[in-house]
């Protein structure tokens, strides 16, 4: 049946660059192969947001009046739908933990020397959409600690100089955090990040198919092995392998509902924001109320920036790396990165 149905395709379509990736499509192996397999677990958590949330989509109701009410109605009384919303929310947080991993092995291996530029941009964008789904998805129950952790981020955007005011307006929808902030989060989140991470996926993946798996500068490499099925399995083992660990910590550690929102209480303390924003929120706090006579949050905000900026512009900057060379600098200051987003949320955690 399946060789009748290809037969019948490639009597319409030219299917001759599909046999060609399935046949010839080779991967160098060398002793630092395995972390390619980090982008593939990337994707895997990515197509499980995907299905759990068209899962979600069909109970929740939007509303600051419903909100609440359908995410309690569906841990409560729909069969495993409690299991459903904590393997989504698991799985959020493994995936964006898998990307930060992704990123960082590209880094150091310099995989994204010439000409593979562009497949680094497509990649740090993917990651910031990563971060901004689980904010803006972090919102969408209407509890109190989701309520005041996004009041908290959406502060910290008000602090951008110039323009900061107007930015914290467009993102809550008014001047506080209100119901109209629940419906706008939910709408960037349900369909423009969505259609913004298909469109970049997209290019990522072709760019990876169009020039390759990258080897690392001066590895020696074993050989080349088969994409299809010596890679693909492997591939597929890791896919199954971050299901049993998310399917594992979804049931062992049930992702809580907590309590409804009530805009005119006070502040719960200690709140904090999800783990991947724990090293900025801990940074700005503790910055002095002010710096030069500037507010304190402005240059931790204007560092932020550059860094990012610097990071996503690493393929240009780092010229070594294009003539095949160590970029000491560049891989210093890639460990003075993690040490400082690994202490700064782990001071966090415990303040």
């Amino acid at each position: 049946m399946i060789m009748r149905a290809l037969d019948w395709l490639k009597q319409r379509y030219d299917l001759s660059p599909v046999e060609h990736l399935l046949k010839e499509k080779m991967v160098p192996s060398h002793r630092y192969t395995f972390f390619y397999f980090f982008g593939g677990a990337t994707l895997f958590f990515f197509t499980v947001q995907v299905v759990s949330g068209i899962f979600l989509l069909l109970y929740y109701r939007n509303g600051a009046a419903e909100a609440y009410e359908s995410v309690r109605f569906l841990m409560t009384q729909v069969s495993f739908g409690w299991l459903v919303r904590s393997i989504h929310s698991w799985s959020a947080n493994l995936m964006i933990l898998s990307a930060f991993l992704h990123l960082f092995s590209t880094y150091f291996l310099k995989s994204y020397r010439k000409p593979r530029e562009l497949t680094w941009v497509t990649g740090f964008a993917l990651l910031g959409l990563a971060m901004t789904f689980g904010f803006t998805g972090y919102l969408l129950p209407w509890n109190k600690l989701a309520f005041f952790a996004t009041r908290v981020g959406t502060d910290m955007i008000g602090k951008v100089p110039l323009i900061g005011t107007w930015l914290m307006r467009v993102a809550r929808g008014g001047d506080d955090v209100t119901g109209a902030t629940l419906t706008r989060f939910f709408g960037v989140h349900v369909t423009i990040l969505p259609l913004a991470a298909l469109g970049i996926l997209g290019l990522h993946l072709y760019f990876v198919q169009m020039q390759g798996m990258s080897t690392p500068i001066k590895a020696k490499v074993k050989g080349q092995i088969p994409f299809v099925p010596d890679f693909l399995l492997r591939d597929l083992f890791v896919w199954l392998l971050a299901l049993a660990v998310g399917a594992a910590v979804a049931s062992l550690f049930p992702w809580e509902l907590g309590e409804k929102a009530d805009p005119f209480a006070s502040a719960p303390a200690g709140i904090k924001p999800e783990w991947y924003f724990l090293f900025m929120f801990q940074s700005l706090k503790i910055l002095p109320a002010h710096i030069l006579g500037i507010e304190g949050e402005l240059p931790g905000l204007l560092f932020f920036a550059i860094c990012g900026a610097l990071a996503l512009l690493v393929p240009f900057l780092d010229r070594r790396a294009g003539r095949e060379e160590r970029s000491p600098l560049f891989t210093t200051a890639g460990w003075a990165a993690i040490a400082f987003i690994a202490g700064m949320t782990l001071y966090a955690w415990l303040d």
